[in-house]
């Protein structure tokens, strides 16, 4: 079985049906059927035929998530070729390594701007544009629909293409990586099939399922959950216009499912709080009496219990007073949000379960097809990334690196032995680079990267993670990195959340026009002492400073899914880091 099989097999009995949903500018959703989506990829995959792409030959896509992205991918694999997927926030020369890379002579670019990022690499035979054009083509560039015409469309109407064998290379998807140069992993038909199949048992997807699709579907996270999955059960995706317009395509299409990082969340909550506390005093007092009420709720279902009938009726009456509007937000009909690519806070997860929307947190690597293990409807813990998914083992090596072993691992990287064998041991087993515990419930809990282990000058070993997180969970804080490798104390930098900061101004006659005024400083610091009350001395931040801009993507200080680079980001401020300790 492979991927255009299984694409082939969804044609076959969903039919009418719709697949896709996309937003034209100025207009309103349309759908797009299996049977068309089955007819486009058939189409494309005879032009990329037409243009000579043969079997086994790298095809990349450099482009935003929308219904070209899923023909032009299974167009690629039915033609027996490699999808190479690409983020449309990289560079002109972070591409240009891609493509090297993977030797790709052929690339799909969704619009002009896309267009200028390749212009100049010699090697590519051929670039595809998605969007239409007026104007004359430059050479070597050709139109979608060109391609999709360039042949008579009729062949290969199911979606099947040509003869693939399962443990045929499928992708080669570069890390983002917060290390190094990224590396090409290679993920066979095999390997996303296991991991759909895997997924499918726990989670029930079917026909009247709704996704709405707006991480990038160059990560994997959304290339199985937001791609595969769905296709394969009969469901429909739809693809939100941007990331600024998640908010307002939730209301439009009501979707029933969603896949995001844990920032959308944050985000939604601190929306929330910022309007609490906007509100007069009674309704502060309502909201957290809902809260209250919503939490008693969710600690009796988390120990298996029912909620006496004088709690339910007085989560009815909450429901309808705190949280009806949150529900209305995401459309009404969400049955629950998938979370990975990053941790999720275990205090974001209780505040949205305690208004009666469940966030279900999964973990994996892109090498990992991606998913390891996930919590389900049927059995969640919260504060974990649930129990491994069927067919997969997992295992914590005696140093506490999280081990896992089975047919969502990745066959290696591309071009790089070396690389793979330091990952995939004798005996199989994928070493993820993570720290973390198995509970006696066989549910799995991260504790940081195993890289990010900071080892102060006394030789105590600091978990960062739990930390950063705890910080994260301030008002006052947007991002935070720890860091102090080598140094007595810890120390921070810190990204503040400059609109709670304004509100805390206004309420304490505070000016906000200097970060280094006396009463933030201050406020900082009392936060730091506060929410780390618990943790050991060592773990205290001594210090910290405080930054104008945000770690951003486009700086190269974080990855698609927002995970800071450590290094990159503690390389460009390194003067400040060393300002924070020039004392000591």
């Amino acid at each position: 079985m492979t991927l255009t099989s299984m694409l082939a097999h969804a044609i076959q009995h969903y039919g009418d049906k719709p697949a896709l949903a996309f937003k034209p500018k100025g207009g309103t959703y349309q759908d797009i059927s299996y049977t068309a989506l089955g007819e486009s990829v058939a189409a494309f995959q005879n032009g990329l035929s037409s243009l000579g792409v043969e079997k086994g030959e790298r095809v990349a896509i450099l482009s935003e998530n929308r219904p070209e992205w899923a023909i032009a991918d299974f167009g690629i694999l039915a033609a027996g070729a490699i999808t190479v997927p690409m983020f449309s926030t990289l560079t002109a020369p972070q591409v240009g390594y891609i493509l090297k890379d993977s030797g790709a002579k052929v690339i799909c670019v969704s619009t002009e701007k896309q267009l200028e990022k390749v212009a100049d690499i010699p090697t590519l035979e051929q670039i595809i544009l998605f969007d239409s054009t007026e104007g004359e083509l430059p050479p070597g560039v050709i139109s979608f629909d060109s391609v999709c015409s360039a042949v008579d469309g009729e062949r290969n109407r199911d979606g099947e293409g040509s003869p693939t064998d399962e443990e045929d290379i499928a992708t080669i998807i570069y890390t983002s990586g917060t290390t190094g140069e990224p590396k090409g992993v290679m993920l066979t038909h095999a390997n996303f099939i296991s991991n759909v199949e895997a997924c499918k048992s726990l989670v029930d997807v079917g026909q009247e399922d709704v996704l709405l699709s707006f991480l990038p579907l160059s990560h994997v996270f959304e290339r199985l959950g937001g791609h595969y999955v769905p296709l394969f059960s009969g469901a429909k995706i739809a693809y939100a216009e941007s990331v600024l317009t998640v908010a307002a395509n939730m209301q439009e299409i009501a979707p029933t499912l969603m896949l995001s990082v844990p920032r959308l969340y944050e985000t939604m909550h601190e929306r929330i709080l910022r309007a609490v506390r906007a509100g007069s005093s009674l309704k502060q007092k309502i909201f957290h009496w809902g809260v209250g009420v919503g939490s008693a709720c969710s600690a009796a279902i988390q120990q298996g219990k029912k909620p006496s009938a004088l709690l339910q009726l007085q989560a009815g009456i909450a429901d309808k007073l705190v949280f009806a509007k949150l529900k209305a937000a995401t459309g009404g009909r969400l049955r629950f949000f998938i979370s990975g690519g990053a941790a999720l806070p275990q205090s974001i997860a209780e505040f949205f379960h305690a208004a009666g929307i469940l966030i279900l947190e999964g973990y994996g690597l892109t090498e990992t097809s991606p998913v390891i293990s996930m919590n389900h409807p049927a059995k969640w813990q919260f504060g974990t990334v649930g129990t491994p998914v069927p067919g997969v083992e997992v295992r914590i090596a005696e140093d506490g690196e999280i081990l896992t072993r089975g047919p969502h691992v990745m066959k290696g990287y591309f071009n790089n032995p070396d690389a793979t064998d330091e990952v995939i041991d004798a005996d199989g087993w994928f070493h993820t680079g993570d720290i973390g515990v198995i509970d006696a419930d066989g549910f799995v809990k991260i504790t940081d990267r195993k890289k990010n282990i900071i080892v102060l000058s006394n030789g105590k070993n600091v978990a960062p993670q739990p930390i950063e997180s705890e910080l994260a969970r301030s008002p006052f804080i947007n991002q935070i990195l720890v860091l102090g490798s080598e140094q007595k104390n810890l120390a921070a930098l810190i990204v503040p959340n400059f609109d709670a900061l304004k509100e805390w101004g206004e309420e304490n006659g505070v000016v906000i026009d200097n970060l280094q005024a006396r009463e933030v400083q201050q406020l900082f610091q009392s936060e730091l002492r506060e929410r780390l009350a618990d943790f050991a001395d060592f773990e205290q931040v001594r210090r910290f400073a405080l930054l104008e801009e945000d770690f951003t993507p486009e700086n190269d200080e974080v990855t698609p899914t927002l995970k800071l680079k450590r290094s990159v980001i503690i390389k460009r401020y390194a003067d400040v880091i060393e300002g924070l300790y020039s004392g000591e």
